[in-house]
């Protein structure tokens, strides 16, 4: 265990201050584990008509058909009421629905009820999500380069403006980092914070410049693996999981063999999947992959519903997704197995960060930046002022 007592070790939410609410979705079916389903079902609700469109769109007090909002920051989705909506889909966009879990989304601000538009502001190639996690096993924090929906934890932005600008961290803390001999470069930071973060979200620092390059090293690791992002996993040994026996069109249920390190759905057979892979959690008891398969086989939609609109089969694409999947967790699961091989020794305390001037930090650093560069659109076509 880490040397510094919780009390002496500054919290996330002092040295990342900026964080947002999840957004809220109030209906399930604008996500889905395919974009065509979304189409077909953006399609369906502007066929409707008058109570049938209603019924469909399934109102809540925060948005109905006759709710008028403006455009979310960088998508094209209407802005008309959607008691008159019609033409196409918005090109649906990948989210994190849930913890290892990349599906998509429709991103018209009409649909969701709460969807944190300073989020959707500062979200691009260079921008990492930080999420407050704690309900899965192993580290309280995920990140994840595409919007998360993940709820009840907070979000972080590693950037409070668009292009990778404006670290979201303590104002004073890069410099501070730079005279303890530290990297001051804000993936550097993140990555030994998803090293050294403990459950309660406090953040042990240290002094020690050789032991801050491992936390970085491993942490950098681990970024990598969650943002997927850049060259594909490959499991050491030139392993790689494969279908060995074709997946069947409607897979109904998922069973791990031990012994022989095989997926079995149904008749469908995927191996060598380590048993790391199978055993990591995204709650208590709730293995990743189960939850993740069960995202694209369960049948509890009503009859008649928007969310009852799905593939026909199971999708060629959730094939290659779940073989990256199985890579992608257990290389996670020895990542994070390394982590109790060390301490944090001369460490950084909160009184001394307070000492430097570091902490407390300003109001201002909790509060989103002015991004704005272009003009955003308002409801019914008028332009946002903002």
């Amino acid at each position: 265990m880490p040397s510094v007592t919780h009390d002496d070790a500054p919290p996330l939410a002092d040295l990342m201050p900026w964080s947002v609410a999840p957004p809220r979705l109030g209906r399930g079916w604008p996500t889905a584990p395919d974009p065509a389903s979304l189409k077909a079902r953006w399609d369906a609700l502007v066929k409707a008509e008058g109570p049938d469109r209603e019924a469909l769109f399934e109102p809540t007090r925060s948005r109905t058909l006759h709710t008028a909002v403006g455009q979310l920051p960088g998508r094209s989705g209407g802005t008309e009421r959607l008691v008159r909506a019609a033409g196409p889909c918005p090109e649906p966009v990948r989210v994190l629905a849930a913890p290892f879990d990349e599906q998509w989304l429709i991103p018209d601000h009409r649909l969701i009820d709460a969807a944190r538009p300073e989020l959707w502001r500062v979200a691009d190639d260079r921008q990492v999500f930080v999420v407050e996690s704690p309900e899965v096993p192993g580290s309280p924090l995920l990140a994840t380069s595409l919007l998360p929906l993940l709820r009840p934890g907070r979000i972080r932005p590693l950037y409070r403006r668009p292009g990778g600008a404006e670290p979201n961290l303590a104002p004073g803390l890069p410099a501070h980092l730079e005279r303890l001999g530290l990297s001051p470069d804000p993936v550097d930071f993140l990555a030994w914070t998803l090293t050294a973060v403990r459950p309660d979200l406090t953040v042990p620092l240290t002094r020690d410049p050789g032991l801050w390059a491992r936390g970085v090293e491993s942490g950098r690791r681990a970024l990598w693996l969650l943002r997927r992002a850049g060259e594909r996993p490959k499991l050491p040994g030139g392993r790689r999981p494969y279908v060995r026996a074709p997946l069947p069109a409607h897979p109904l249920t998922l069973h791990y063999d031990r012994e022989e390190e095989t997926l079995r759905l149904d008749e469908g057979r995927v191996s060598p999947v380590p048993p790391e892979a199978w055993d990591f959690e995204a709650g208590a008891g709730v293995r990743v992959l189960e939850r993740w398969f069960a995202a694209r086989t369960a049948e509890g939609a009503e009859p008649g519903t928007l969310a009852a609109i799905r593939p026909a089969a199971w999708q060629q694409t959730w094939t290659s997704e779940l073989l990256e999947l199985i890579t992608v967790l257990a290389l996670l699961a020895e990542v994070r197995g390394q982590r109790a091989e060390w301490e944090v020794t001369d460490p950084v305390s909160a009184a001394e960060l307070r000492a430097a001037g570091v902490l407390p930090v300003p109001d201002s650093a909790r509060r989103p930046a002015s991004v704005l560069d272009h003009h955003e659109e308002g409801p019914e076509g008028q332009f946002a002022l903002l």
